[in-house]
């Protein structure tokens, strides 16, 4: 861990930074990069040590942001102001994980969350010897490439927790809505680029042909073809099902101005996703997975346990939820024990 070399170094770096301000006559800041914050100062903890954990968010949306709020809530509440955070968020685009997990490295973080695949495969990329730990994705085999993983064991550096919602009861839900009979064809709405995705729709494509559903798969590459592709899943499907994709969670106004006026319901994989476009989800709380990641990172941060001997955790708790203003643009009446989205 950095101890008294990075504990003299951030206060050198905060009395100067009072040394300038004073000089200038204000108490104007240089505003940090767009999408980044500072680690900033610290004080040590009872054990005289300190902590700077990176955050890398592959996107601003509300399940991402949920996820990332909660793991710091967990570490604050751990270490108070022992632990900051250097943050960067990469706006959607993968190229910049890169960038911010070598901007970590450049500042000897002593812990690197990765909130989404993107992020979690730059961080792979970077480094075997700074713990990770991943959150908000979905299957760490196929994020990385693995065969398998020893129940849930990846070794290495890397752990985290996952956002994956049983696929075979979304398919449940799915058909408890949207009966066969009524709704024969489902549509399979993805981002062709995330691998997790495709995990998703490919799972739970057998699920809905088991309860003798017709699906087809609609994969669009990026923004650019997303309004397109929605349109010609309308045209073909009664219902489409969009998994947990942050390209569709980043732009689901897009996809709602498709799908309302054609009136054909999503039934998503997430509750973010749901709130822009669909009607109804069984989703996790994003917020309670990043405070299981939290706890997770305070136990590596302490010595008390090996990020190698860590297992993938899921957040267990699951809920209902529908949209009530697409549920009654579209006309649909879900069950009484569905939860109304906040």
């Amino acid at each position: 861990m950095n101890r008294t070399k990075k504990l003299s170094a951030l206060l050198t770096a905060s009395a100067l930074a009072l040394s300038l301000a004073a000089c200038s006559g204000g108490s104007a800041e240089t505003p940090a990069p767009e999408g980044t914050a500072p680690a900033g100062s610290t004080a040590p903890n009872a054990s005289g040590e300190t902590y700077v954990v990176g955050i890398c968010q592959l996107a601003p949306h509300n399940a991402l942001d949920a996820a990332t709020q909660g793991f710091k809530d967990a570490l604050t509440t751990q270490f108070g102001d022992a632990v900051t955070f250097s943050e960067g968020n990469a706006g959607g685009d993968s190229n910049n994980c890169i960038t911010i997990i070598d901007g970590f490295l450049a500042e000897d973080v002593d812990l690197i969350l990765a909130n989404a695949t993107a992020s979690l495969t730059a961080a792979a990329s970077a480094t075997d010897t700074v713990p990770i730990l991943g959150t908000a994705v979905t299957n760490y085999g196929v994020a990385l490439n693995l065969d398998s993983t020893e129940d849930g064991v990846l070794g290495g550096n890397i752990s985290g927790t996952s956002d994956l919602a049983p696929l075979d009861q979304q398919a449940e839900m799915l058909q408890e809505l949207f009966p066969a009979a009524d709704y024969p064809n489902v549509g399979l709405l993805y981002c062709s680029a995330e691998p997790n995705s495709i995990f998703q729709v490919e799972t739970i494509q057998g699920y809905l042909e088991e309860m003798g559903y017709t699906c087809a798969q609609y994969a669009f590459t990026d923004v650019n073809d997303l309004a397109s592709v929605t349109q010609t899943a309308c045209d073909s499907s009664d219902v489409i099902y969009i998994p947990t994709d942050n390209t569709a969670a980043n732009n689901t106004e897009t996809i709602a101005n498709v799908v309302i006026p054609a009136g054909v319901p999503v039934v998503a994989g997430e509750s973010g996703i749901c709130s822009g476009c669909g009607v109804a989800t069984l989703s996790i709380d994003y917020y309670e997975l990043g405070e299981i990641t939290g706890n997770m990172a305070a136990r590596i941060l302490t010595g008390e346990e090996s990020v190698s001997e860590m297992a993938i955790a899921y957040d267990t708790t699951l809920t209902k939820l529908y949209n009530p203003a697409n549920c009654e643009a579209l006309g649909i009446t879900v069950p009484e024990d569905y939860e109304p989205l906040a």
